[in-house]
């Protein structure tokens, strides 16, 4: 029988902003947010509200920043959940719909990334697997430049939050949710080189384009994450029943990449 639903139980765009505040988020801040809806128990409002209650605490001089990617639109040899037998490969190619920025779906990206894009004024990137989504002040800034190869790297919205050392929000998600961590991978050459794709419109109509990227591989997020928690660099609080954990990302990134330097074994095989 399901429990009836108690005042105390509820998160209100108020809770949500108390907890926000409490944990370090403040006006004028840039954050990349990674957020379960689910595992902050009854949001009144849903998405919605946990959107709205992030932009009110940073205010018209902060900006959300979230990862929006389409992972269905990418090379089918390397799927694996559910696998794709190798004489399908080329039909997924041919057969894709191209990237749109509007309508392509966020698989696995949850709902608040979801409302995040449909808010007016919200600045996407044009990567058609691995994009993000931007709205404030910093917006443009950090999609305006992501490149087509290498899309997590240099020329990334990643790179850019780093420079403006910004934050990461992780509300109910761990570590391995930390997308701007992947940019130490390149910067330590740690990972090899493949060859990925994903469907695209041009003037001609919808074609596959091919591109460079790294082999990349969260696996060492959580490693990151015990090195700085030793070092005091993680703020945490409980909003509700969501563990929210804030960090400066430049520190993130600074760890993975010290860690990856001292730990990869790549560049014996170069």
């Amino acid at each position: 029988m399901t429990e009836n639903i108690q005042k105390e139980d509820i998160l209100t765009k108020e809770r949500i902003i108390a907890g926000l505040h409490a944990l370090g988020v403040r006006e004028g801040m840039l954050v990349e947010v990674h957020a379960s809806l689910s595992s902050m128990g009854w949001v009144l409002g849903g998405a919605r509200t946990v959107v709205d209650a992030i932009l009110e605490l940073i205010g018209e001089e902060g900006t959300i920043l979230m990862p929006v990617h389409t992972t269905d639109n990418s090379e089918p040899s390397s799927w694996v959940n559910p696998p794709a037998e190798p004489s399908a490969w080329q039909m997924i190619r041919s057969e894709m719909p191209a990237y749109d920025p509007e309508h392509s779906d966020l698989k696995e990206m949850g709902a608040v990334a979801e409302n995040l894009i449909r808010r007016e004024g919200t600045v996407i990137s044009n990567h058609p697997t691995l994009s993000y989504a931007a709205k404030g002040r910093y917006a443009s800034l950090l999609c305006n430049r992501q490149s087509m190869h290498f899309p997590l790297a240099e020329e990334s919205p990643a790179a850019r939050l780093y420079e403006l050392r910004g934050s990461v929000l992780l509300l109910g998600t761990g570590f391995d949710k930390c997308t701007c961590l992947h940019l130490a991978e390149y910067r330590t050459e740690s990972r090899p080189i493949i060859m990925e794709g994903a469907s695209i419109r041009t003037e001609e109509g919808t074609r596959w384009k091919k591109y460079l990227n790294l082999d990349l591989d969260a696996e060492f997020f959580p490693a990151v994450e015990e090195i700085m928690r030793k070092k005091g660099m993680i703020s945490e609080t409980m909003i509700g029943s969501c563990h929210a954990m804030l960090f400066s990302a430049s520190q993130a990134v600074d760890e993975a990449t010290q860690y990856l330097s001292q730990t990869s074994v790549f560049d014996l095989y170069r």
